[in-house]
């Protein structure tokens, strides 16, 4: 084989890296010592290569059996195994949409107190700010008012009732007390709806008194989760609206991979499926399982979405991060399967080193189906055949030295 003036300089200038070597080329020449000038009855152990022009002896490297492992060579068996193949899709780390909250103050007021930052962690009921809110000072004088008359028609009514059935009342008085009563409890039922709506519980309502003094017009915004603080819009002293989002809270301890799943592999991606995620730029790598996979595809992308919940106790998989993943779509036994580490490109035609005796000679191959690590040879090589499986690079450069000092005789 004949290799262009740059590549057989290229493996030139690499020999002198490996070591004393002494190259023999199959034209019959004289023996070529690299490196030192190494005379002809040196001692210098290296292999020998020839590069003639004949087909049956051209590319072949000569190395005794002790010294192989002294040049980084390693030798297997080609024969059967199993190969997966893999599909690699592209996906985005995203929150989990049930533990995330958008909180707003649900009424009118005036920021007195903030209480937390931006990325800080807060834990359930806690305090996050405290508005000053002269609307839930009206609610809750309403409520009390609406309280003591209901108290106060109820004692009405029972007197009435007494009254009327002592046939002492007329039965009209009795029926208005009677109204009166029911119009009361309706009033008050209704003011406190409306301070339950803005999450003041019963037990606080069945406390609630009038005291002189009493900072009526206080309202406490609480945290309804556990989480981390990912958006604030409040400032001291802002006026707010009742739907104004001043905090967005979200619990990062597990988080979603959305992947994008082209329409040639849908049929390889399952539910429960096993995921490989990871992160190439920093080297981060995860487990999951496919929890859902979308029943339509998009119209924009002609892609579906396939899900994977991701535990993330340690909060590195942040949402916006955009991941690759891998799942293995097929597992096939094939007749041949070498280490793809082991596949040289010499001319343009894809080689390997076979190892015979003590000597290495290129083999054309053809390559079928491979992933990352491995790859099905479908001709050149039989099972049982001995190949190269680390080291060809070093094979290879003292063939392109060899070919590269047999033309440059020529010369």
């Amino acid at each position: 084989m004949k290799f262009s003036r740059f590549k057989k300089l290229f493996a030139l200038l690499l020999i002198p890296a490996i070591g004393i070597l002494t190259v023999s080329c199959g034209s019959g020449r004289d023996a070529v010592h690299s490196e030192g000038g190494a005379a002809a009855g040196s001692q210098e152990v290296g292999p020998e290569v020839h590069s003639g022009h004949n087909d049956e002896q051209e590319n072949v490297v000569h190395i005794e059996e002790e010294n192989i492992e002294k040049f980084g060579i390693e030798v297997r068996e080609a024969g059967p195994g199993e190969l997966s193949l893999h599909i690699e899709m592209p996906g985005e780390i995203t929150a989990d949409p049930d533990r995330l909250v958008h909180i707003v103050p649900r009424i009118s007021g005036v920021a007195r107190e903030v209480n937390v930052s931006l990325g800080d962690f807060v834990r359930r009921d806690q305090l996050l700010a405290v508005l000053e809110s002269r609307e839930l000072s009206d609610l809750k004088s309403t409520f009390l008012v609406a309280r003591e008359q209901a108290s106060l028609t109820e004692a009405t009514f029972k007197r009435e009732e007494r009254l009327y059935q002592q046939h002492i009342s007329s039965e009209r008085e009795y029926l208005e007390a009677k109204n009166e009563v029911s119009k009361a409890r309706i009033e008050f039922e209704a003011a406190g709806q409306k301070l339950h709506a803005l999450g003041l519980s019963e037990d606080y309502l069945n406390n609630l008194q009038f005291h002189q003094g009493s900072p009526f017009g206080l309202y406490q915004i609480s945290s309804p989760i556990s989480g981390t603080v990912v958006e604030k819009h409040l400032s001291l002293g802002e006026a707010l609206e009742p739907d104004a989002e001043i905090f967005t809270v979200v619990d990062l301890s597990s988080v979603w991979v959305n992947l994008t799943v082209y329409q040639k592999d849908l049929p390889f991606v399952q539910l429960g499926q096993a995921v490989d995620i990871s992160i190439k730029q920093s080297g981060m790598s995860r487990q999951g399982t496919i929890a859902y996979i979308s029943p339509v595809v998009s119209e924009k992308t002609r892609a579906a979405t396939a899900r994977v919940v991701l535990p993330n106790p340690d909060g590195l998989w942040r949402p916006g991060l955009f991941v690759e993943a891998r799942v293995t779509a097929l597992q096939l036994q094939v007749p041949v399967l070498i280490e793809k580490k082991a596949l040289a490109t010499v001319d343009g035609n894809t080689v390997v080193f076979v190892k015979t005796g003590e000597s290495f000679g290129l083999r054309q191959v053809a390559v079928g189906r491979e992933n990352d690590t491995s790859a099905e040879i479908t001709s050149g090589l039989e099972p049982g055949e001995q190949y190269v499986s680390k080291g060809a690079f070093t094979l290879k450069s003292q063939l392109e030295k060899a070919s590269f000092e047999d033309g440059g005789d020529a010369h």
